[in-house]
């Protein structure tokens, strides 16, 4: 149920990208027919809290709310409300059979330290438990037999539940169900954009530690990749003239063999699509990448802070353009060994340049 809820979803999702790329087509274009007929679709499909939570339709019907065609606004706003009338219902009613049974608990009598007394004609026992939160349990016990005489026995009762140390088994994640296919836009650029956005968010499962295996494991790239795109096409637009260097530039990153954090961190949503576009080159970069170009930045602003060598003063020189002598210069070999050292002069007064040899 919950693969054929998110099929159709994503038929609608298609069809309002297509109305809302082409600016030609009418208001009840076969584009805005078909999205309006799926949206009716899901209006009229079974749902329930636990499938709107495990799918996620709710937070992406919310786009097509603010769609340019107003049909398929109004019919999206009428269908988010709908859905969110339904899971306020089942709240409140799990909250309703909650209070119930709570009350019902609170009404039990509460367990306490176990005491027991067997009585019989020929002995009595009596047992008392002297903790009841030690993990190791002593237990004391009276045996009065049928002459009269009372033997105690003290006996130790290990503890059956687990050791707090022992880790606990993973339960399994309970997001949405990967996807099998690509979702496809009709769109031969787009799709061959989210092409490669799977097969690069594909290699992150072989690329990461064992620590975060689990965790990556769970999220799906074929849907990440569609998202990112997504995103990518409403805020940037096609991949033209203006837009082709920035397309190019996040292409290239979440390809870049040398750089698996960007990836790993736009699978689990670390970085969201929509900061990925607004990122720069530098930011992109690996974290690696980013403490080279740290250290190349400190050292040539530390060759500038540095400055250059001291030039000597004379007063030999006449500057050509202010007739004064107060002159630097330095020297150095600029031709062959056996020719002449260049010499550069500069004027103090008016900063007029030259050179001879």
């Amino acid at each position: 149920m919950e693969r054929e809820l998110v099929e159709l979803f994503e038929a609608a999702k298609k069809a309002a990208d297509l109305a809302a790329a082409s600016d030609a087509v009418a208001p009840n274009g076969p584009d805005v027919s078909r999205c309006v007929d799926a949206l009716k679709q899901l209006k009229a499909f079974p749902v329930g809290y636990d499938i709107l939570v495990s799918t996620q339709v709710g937070k992406r019907l919310r786009p097509l709310t603010k769609h340019p065609r107003v049909k398929i606004q109004t019919v999206a706003s009428d269908l988010l409300e709908f859905w969110k009338k339904i899971v306020i219902e089942e709240t409140a009613k799990s909250k309703k059979n909650g209070t119930t049974n709570a009350d019902k608990l609170e009404k039990l009598p509460k367990p306490s330290a176990m005491k027991s007394e067997k009585l019989s004609n020929k002995e009595s026992v009596k047992v008392e438990k002297v903790s009841k939160d030690d993990p190791v349990k002593p237990v004391k016990v009276e045996k009065r037999e049928s002459n009269g005489e009372i033997g105690k026995v003290e006996k130790i009762c290990k503890d059956d539940r687990q050791a707090p140390d022992v880790k606990k088994l993973s339960q399994p994640h309970s997001g949405p169900p990967k996807l099998t296919s690509m979702v496809k836009c009709n769109d031969p650029l787009r799709d061959k954009f989210r092409e490669i956005l799977v097969e690069a968010f594909s290699k992150v499962p072989s690329e990461v530690d064992r620590d975060k295996f689990d965790q990556v494991n769970t999220c799906d790239p074929i849907r990440v990749a569609v998202a990112v795109e997504s995103v990518m096409f409403e805020k940037m637009g096609k991949s033209n003239v203006s837009e082709k260097f920035k397309y190019r530039s996040i292409m290239f990153n979440l390809k870049d063999p040398k750089n698996p954090d960007l990836r790993r961190k736009v699978l689990l949503g670390e970085v969201n699509p929509e900061r990925l576009i607004t990122m720069t080159p530098d930011e992109m970069a690996s974290d690696e990448r980013q403490r080279e170009n740290d250290e190349i930045k400190k050292r040539a602003l530390f060759d500038c802070e540095r400055g250059g060598a001291p030039k000597a003063t004379t007063d030999q020189f006449k500057c050509g353009r202010c007739g004064q002598r107060k002159t630097t210069y330095y020297q150095m070999q600029t031709r062959s060994a056996d020719e002449p050292m260049t010499t550069y002069v500069t004027c103090v007064n008016c900063n007029n340049h030259w050179k001879f040899c």
